[in-house]
């Protein structure tokens, strides 16, 4: 896990060392990238050599990685934001499946209606003895 370095110019970012890094210094690689993405394009109208524009696709890889890590660090804090509220939204909810969704929670199954709770009141089971 290490970064090549080409004439002074960052290619194929690794993810994980990415991770360990903070937003702020996330933020500036991608406008590092960005930059050097633009350099690259333009050399490529001007007629650049060969090498920088095989280059094009590694950095824009990169620049992909970039917001898929600063993403996830996202989803992450607004999880832990979340995680005692009662209602979280939509897209931080397991997705599981329709029908699954829609079941009734573990509670609500066993919540009793005030007849049923009459009823087991007032004609409990029997319990008989029986010898053997």
């Amino acid at each position: 896990w290490y970064q090549r370095r080409v004439r002074g110019a960052m290619v194929r970012v690794k993810a994980p060392a990415m991770r360990a890094k903070s937003k702020d210094e996330l933020l500036k690689q991608l406008e590092d990238l960005k930059t050097e993405l633009s350099t690259l394009q333009v050399q490529k109208v001007t007629g650049g050599a060969t090498n920088k524009l095989s280059k094009i696709k590694d950095v824009r890889k990169s620049i992909a990685r970039c917001h898929t890590v600063l993403r996830a660090n996202q989803r992450e804090n607004l999880r832990k934001f979340y995680q005692k509220k009662k209602y979280i939204p939509l897209d931080l909810r397991p997705k599981k499946t329709r029908a699954l969704r829609r079941m009734l929670t573990a509670h609500e199954a066993s919540i009793k209606t005030k007849r049923q709770q009459k009823k087991d009141a007032h004609f409990s089971q029997r319990v008989f003895a029986i010898k053997a």
